[in-house]
Order: C-alpha cells, then structure tokens, then sequence
C-alpha cells in the first residue's frame, strides 16, 4: 500500500513523489513533459493535493476524494476527473468522456496548448466540490 503523506514507502523505499518523478522521467517523449507540466499546474492550483501511483502505475491527484487521474498513450494524456460531470466547465476544456454521468476527461495530444488559468480553475473546483458538504 502506499502511503500519501510524504513518507518512505515500505516497498522499495521511494516516496509518492519519488515515484511520481519516476514515471514522468520514463516517458521521455511529449507525454512525459505534459504529465510535468500538468503536475506543477495542479500543485498550484491544490497545494495540498496529494499524489499517487494506483492501478498498475496510473498517477492520481487527490484532495478529500479522487480529483482526476493522468493516464498516457501513444496518441494522448487522459485526464479523467473523477467527479467531472459535476463542474462547469465554462472554457470548454473536456473534451472526452462527455457521455458518461460522473466522469469528463481532457484528452491533450502532442502539440496541443492547454489553457492553463482554466485548467487550474478546474483543478480548484474538483477540490472544492470534493471537500464540500455533501447534500
């Protein structure tokens, strides 16, 4: 199991952030640079999100509940924020995943420019609607 709070993990001794590096620096093409630059907008945006690998090395940024996860193929990053189909998304960043009830992803190619102010806008609304009173 790993552990979210910035200490040693058990196996292998790396931490979240270690092995968050760790898969960035293996995709030594676009996707990595794009996961890195994400990253840091995300930090931004949530200063307290808390990183992780889960299901077989998928980063995930969390928040008082899953915020969205970075997956990578050949062609794209997949951001799927987990409770997406909840937010406004007034800039029009989901671009996939639009039929389902919960979920919306960003699917970001080689080349494309991310806005980012509105990206980190939704960053700070997926924490917000995850730490919010539940109705």
């Amino acid at each position: 199991m790993k552990k979210t709070d910035g200490s040693q993990e058990e196996d292998g001794g790396k931490s979240p952030a270690q092995l968050f590096d760790a898969k960035i620096e293996a995709l030594s093409d676009w996707r990595g640079e794009t996961l890195r630059r994400v990253r840091a907008l995300i930090k931004q945006a949530d200063p307290e999100v808390i990183e992780e690998l889960k299901w077989r090395g998928v980063p995930v940024w969390s928040h008082a509940g899953i915020i969205c996860t970075g997956e990578t193929y050949k062609a794209a990053v997949k951001l799927t924020f987990a409770k997406g189909a909840s937010l406004d998304d007034p800039s029009n960043l989901f671009n996939a995943s639009l039929e389902g009830a919960t979920r919306r992803a960003i699917d970001i190619h080689e080349g494309d420019k991310l806005d980012e102010d509105a990206f980190k806008a939704l960053i700070g609304a997926a924490a917000a609607l995850n730490t919010s009173p539940r109705r």
